[in-house]
């Protein structure tokens, strides 16, 4: 489906150049000419300054790959131990990049194709320590090129953490390699719950439900532009929304997100609802 990615870090973030030094070696040294016609490669860019902002960013480019992937830093109040994976896109302000109410592009199977193999890769190299997380959609930048970030948190030992770095490089060439569209998952944006996503981090993990876009309870009240935003800048078809239920505030605010999806016919599921294996 994707043939040519774009690994995305700032300079001045040490866990993305962590991560994009580590992968690195997984780079091929072919010459342009040598390399097939169809197959998979990937190439860096280095941004000067952060890569939250689109006027720090080249965006012809970008608009050059298939795929782009966001390598970065991850901060938290709590300091947590994680590598999380998320859209970018805001709800409501813009103030770290991107422009209000307006989402990135995202696919919400290879969201899930890389969450899966990084929570494979954290057991097997026995990185248990660290917490794989969803996060809900947050930040910029803004770009119509497909997209995800993944970010190691949350202090300077980790980003600097040069197997935590490996794992994570290791995550994203196996992603790249091995993506194939799964045409017999489902495909689903998710409303509700806190900015971690537990109840969607289950979903994404245990089900045959694939997430895009995930609108948190705290972006209330959520709107009918909302959600088709999140809808529209999903690359696959999507079959369904599902409600993190008890995450959706008080009674009024449920009804209110249910009276839009009635209004524009979309089906929706309860986290609750979703087998899991």
């Amino acid at each position: 489906m994707y043939k040519k990615y774009l690994v995305v870090a700032s300079k001045l973030d040490k866990a993305g150049i962590n991560i994009t030094t580590q992968l690195s070696q997984f780079k091929s040294n072919l010459l342009p000419t040598e390399i097939k016609k169809d197959s998979i490669s990937f190439d860096f860019y280095l941004v000067e300054d952060e890569i939250l902002y689109e006027k720090n960013l080249d965006m012809n480019k970008i608009n050059q790959y298939d795929f782009i992937i966001f390598a970065s830093r991850h901060k938290s109040e709590k300091r947590e131990k994680t590598i999380s994976i998320h859209a970018p896109g805001n709800f409501r302000s813009a103030d770290y990049g991107g422009q209000q109410g307006k989402l990135s592009q995202t696919s919400a199977l290879f969201q899930k194709f890389m969450f899966e193999e990084l929570n494979e890769k954290i057991k097997e190299h026995k990185l248990e320590k660290y917490k794989v997380t969803l996060e809900c959609t947050h930040h910029g930048p803004l770009t119509d090129k497909p997209c995800l970030f993944v970010e190691i948190g949350s202090t300077e030992i980790e980003w600097t953490d040069k197997h935590t770095g490996f794992i994570v490089a290791k995550t994203i060439r196996d992603t790249m390699n091995k993506f194939k569209e799964n045409k017999y998952q489902e495909v689903a944006i998710g409303i509700g719950g806190p900015h971690y996503c537990p109840n969607f981090n289950q979903i994404q993990l245990k089900s045959n439900v694939a997430i895009s876009h995930v609108i948190p309870q705290y972006a209330s009240p959520i709107t009918e532009e909302m959600i088709l935003e999140a809808i529209k800048k999903t690359e696959e078809e999507v079959d369904f929304v599902v409600l993190d239920w008890k995450g959706l505030g008080t009674s009024e605010q449920r009804q209110e997100i249910l009276d839009i999806l009635g209004k524009n016919y979309i089906q929706y599921k309860k986290t609750s609802e979703i087998s899991k294996q």
